[in-house]
């Protein structure tokens, strides 16, 4: 080897060492600066029965369904309402706590992530502030531990975040449906118009791309059974969860997460029971397959009714993505509502919406069990038990008369009678 290329390649050794070093420096100077012992959000305040209320009024008075294309309209959150809806959101990617401060103009937005077992810290704590303009809020700050990052590589490492996450196209859709986001003091206005194509951009959007294909190829399945059920009628529950649960059991056995898979069909199967369209979900050509332009209204029924496939696939969906505890509570709240104003309360709806969440349940903890049971099921008393006989309609005065308030001896025996009945259903029984 000439003198040249030895003195070449000791300077390029050289360079090489050089940028090890500055690599090792900086990774030391990082881990001395983002992890710390303790959070910087203590504890968030969990759900109470007021935002369980005031959750269902906004879903009533915001449905997309009953919403006019291209009609601006307001959504005012309180500044606790927002952070339960963000701690909500939020625990689906990462488990975390997360708090707001709304101020005029201004959001600030902290979160504590939990680290796994290290020497250095247990917790990762995050500081975002969010500067009000006139469409989209802009990232004005960012701190990640001990370390300020300047705006233009917050905003790039954000966004290289929520890439990760599949969320990569939330900023367009957000800047296509929502016209400004305003921040008062411990509030925020959210001023936004539905379009016609507004649900096919949000999926896109606020679903990673790997669970849009999910739902994407249950709606497909979903559609194609109804397409061979006679027009206008309605389909039993039990006619097409079993397909579906064979064919992500199928799946699963082919290497996909079966929880994943779990969920989604019950999110398609809601979708349908709810009276939303598929045609988001299903694609645009004419390739003989359910397309959006040919997408059938479905009308599922459970044991011969319309509204229990909606009692026990929401609160099947809510369970599968959130926990029982939060599906319970709605479901109750709900029923409470009606029997003070709505259409009453009836102990066969809570029976529904139990068995719901009992189903979303063991959907995501015992994932492949619940997929052996679904698909061989063949009526829909292999879904629900016999509750015809339970009461129901009654007003406030009426429940509290006959069972008392939820707690008291009379529910509770109530309660009991319908566990019972529900542990004996096929796909409702415990796992062992």
């Amino acid at each position: 080897m000439t003198r040249t290329r030895r003195s070449l390649l000791r300077i390029a050794l050289g360079g090489l060492a050089a940028v090890g070093v500055v690599l090792l420096l900086t990774a030391t100077v990082l881990l001395a600066l983002l992890p710390v012992r303790d959070p910087l959000v203590a504890q968030t305040d969990g759900l109470v029965p007021r935002d369980v209320v005031r959750a269902l009024q906004l879903a009533r008075w915001h449905d997309p369904r009953r919403a006019i294309p291209g009609v601006v309209r307001v959504l005012a959150l309180s500044q606790h309402e927002a952070e339960v809806l963000l701690n909500l959101a939020a625990s689906r990617l990462h488990p975390g706590r997360w708090a707001l401060t709304l101020a005029v103009e201004e959001l600030v937005l902290r979160g504590s992530l939990p680290l796994p077992a290290n020497p250095l810290g247990a917790w990762l704590n995050v500081e975002l502030k969010l500067r009000q303009r006139a469409g989209l809020p802009e990232l004005e700050a960012l701190r990640v531990g001990r370390l300020r990052l300047p705006a233009t590589l917050a905003q790039w490492l954000v966004d290289l975040a929520l890439a990760r996450q599949g969320l990569d196209g939330w900023q367009a859709a957000g800047a296509a449906t929502i016209r400004q986001v305003r921040f008062r003091r411990g509030r925020i206005d959210i001023v936004y118009a539905w379009d016609a194509d507004a649900p096919a951009r949000l999926l896109a959007a606020l679903l990673p791309a790997r669970e849009q294909a999910r739902l994407q190829l249950y709606a497909a399945r979903l559609a194609t059974l109804a397409a061979t059920h006679p027009a206008g009628q309605p389909l039993p529950l039990s006619a097409v969860l079993p397909p579906l649960f064979e064919l992500a059991r199928s799946r699963s056995s082919a290497g996909e997460d079966p929880a994943a898979e779990n969920r989604a069909v019950l999110m398609v199967l809601g979708m349908a029971a709810n009276g939303i369209s598929l045609a988001p979900l299903l694609p645009s050509g004419d390739d003989g397959r359910a397309s959006a332009s040919t997408a059938p209204r479905i009308r599922l029924t459970l044991a011969g009714r319309g509204d229990f496939p909606q009692h026990y696939l929401s609160s099947a969906t809510l369970a599968a993505e959130t926990g029982s505890p939060l599906a319970d509570l709605i479901g109750l709240y709900k029923e409470l509502a009606d029997a003070r104003s709505g259409s009453g309360f009836s102990f066969n709806d809570v029976a529904a919406n139990r068995a719901g969440t009992r189903l979303g349940a063991m959907a995501v903890a015992a994932p492949l069990l619940l997929q052996e049971r679904a698909a061989a099921s063949r009526s829909d008393l292999d879904l629900l038990p016999d509750i015809s006989d339970l009461p129901e309609f009654m007003s406030e005065r009426e429940l509290h008369h006959r069972f008392g308030e939820p707690g008291s001896p009379g529910y509770e025996r109530m309660m009991e009678d319908i566990e019972s009945r529900l542990g004996a259903t096929p796909i409702l029984q415990p796992a062992h």
